[in-house]
């Protein structure tokens, strides 16, 4: 499979890379600074803005599917990137003529608002709301796209190894907990070869 992939340089979609290059699919990558990524034979890096919309075609070009795992990291001046990025993602999408995507998310956005701590909903409500407000919007855009999306919501991340155990659903009493990135980047990989959970929302944790 030929992947595009945004987010690359962020902790969950280094993940996403590199367990996609072991896997022996190709990828092409819009980041910033091209620096920051190692070479590889499947690798194409793209340097870019994913706001701007001709760079962010180009990498969609020639691709067979879409990992959206773009984020605004905490204290990050001006508007997060999460809607705005994604908006134009699934514009280039519709015009490739590219139709499956995966967009990592978080728990706690939507319907899934009730399935995080109260004392980490109050850390949303006072230092995270910009991000969170923004995740809202990438949602309501994925899922009023044409496209045949999935939403991947994770709870606490963490920087711990892949480990394969890690529970998955759409259950909504289901409390999160902690998952590591490497968890997340292994279900996302996995999403984009099935239609398991195809228009809908899982969390994974």
């Amino acid at each position: 499979m030929h992947i595009a992939l945004f987010g690359a340089t962020g902790g969950t979609g280094h993940q996403v890379l590199v367990q996609a290059l072991e896997a022996g699919h190709s990828v092409t990558a819009l980041v910033r600074d091209p620096s920051k990524l190692a070479g590889h034979d499947r690798l194409t890096v793209a340097q870019g803005d994913v706001l701007d919309q001709a760079a962010v075609n180009a990498c969609v070009e020639g691709t067979d599917a879409v990992a959206c795992v773009l984020g605004t990291r905490p204290g990050t001046k001006g508007e997060p990137v999460e809607a705005r990025g994604t908006e134009r993602v699934l514009a280039a999408m519709a015009e490739q003529g590219v139709r499956r995507i995966v967009v990592v998310s978080s728990m706690g956005v939507g319907d899934s608002r009730e399935q995080i701590p109260w004392f980490f909903r109050m850390v949303m409500n006072l230092t995270l709301k910009r991000i969170f407000q923004a995740k809202e919007e990438q949602e309501r855009l994925v899922m009023a796209s044409d496209s045949d999306w999935t939403i991947v919501r994770p709870s606490g991340l963490t920087d711990g190894s892949r480990t394969g155990s890690y529970r998955h659903g759409l259950d909504r009493s289901v409390t999160g907990s902690r998952v590591s990135r490497a968890d997340v980047a292994h279900f996302v990989l996995e999403q984009l070869g099935e239609d398991t959970y195809l228009k809908q929302a899982p969390w994974i944790t």
